[in-house]
């Protein structure tokens, strides 16, 4: 699992571990929309199976969604004295809209290493 991890933000391909799937350079600090790889460069593991292969990584998204903004209310909580504070949910709302485009990637690369031997 961990192995899988250093590869996944490594954006190395689930097959030979080599090629890159995204074609920006920055897996953690890129803004818009990810530009994938079709296939590997490496070896020609196809990344995307199907049309509306990805459709289910939005469902990871969400996962990963929850879990930032909850380990955000448990880092921030100390500093307010009640519960549920109105500059919790401001605080919240700009360190998961700050995470959005590297969340697409990462959920896409759990996608991709999820369903790696999958095939049509």
């Amino acid at each position: 699992m961990l192995n899988s991890l250093y590869h996944i933000f490594r954006n190395e391909c689930p097959n030979c571990l080599k090629g890159k799937v995204f074609a920006d350079k920055s897996f953690f600090f890129s803004i818009g929309f990810p530009k994938m790889h079709i296939h590997c460069k490496e070896c020609n593991f196809k990344f995307e199976k199907e049309p509306g292969y990805f459709f289910g990584s939005m469902f990871v998204s969400y996962g990963v969604s929850v879990l930032e903004g909850l380990v955000t209310y448990l880092c921030i909580r100390p500093f307010f004295d009640s519960n549920f504070d109105f500059w919790m949910f401001i605080i919240i709302a700009v360190v998961l809209l700050s995470l959005t485009f590297f969340n697409i990637r990462f959920s896409r690369m759990i996608w991709i290493y999820m369903f790696k031997n999958y095939s049509i």
